[in-house]
């Protein structure tokens, strides 16, 4: 009976755990999409000449840019704005593959 009960609790510390990995995997998978989308949601406004003093568009860039990590510069262009839609679009493009990555590599592990 000891030895029953034994594997039900094993088995239960199990599914708990692939379920926490589950919800895991999702919160980032649901962090790399917002921040991709953060990420080109500031190409949009760059590249359609909106106000760089506006709030809005103020707090987008502020947000943006640590975000975009070693890609802000990485292609230098002759026009800032095609140097934010390459550059930006690439850290987008980035955290997009890189949390696919880590949500397939987490669901391995746990499967």
């Amino acid at each position: 009976m000891a030895n029953h009960a034994e594997r039900d609790r094993t088995g239960d510390a199990k599914a708990i755990a692939v379920r926490s990995a589950g919800v895991l995997a999702q919160v980032i998978r649901w962090a790399g999409t917002l921040i991709a989308a953060l990420l080109v949601v500031h190409v949009i406004l760059t590249v359609g000449g909106a106000n760089q003093d506006n709030g809005i568009t103020r707090f987008v860039r502020e947000w943006a840019d640590p975000l975009a990590l070693g890609f802000r510069d990485l292609f230098p262009a002759d026009r800032p704005e095609t140097a934010v839609l390459v550059n930006y679009g690439v850290a987008a493009i980035f955290w997009l593959v890189a949390t696919s990555i880590v949500v397939r590599l987490l669901r391995r592990v746990t499967a």
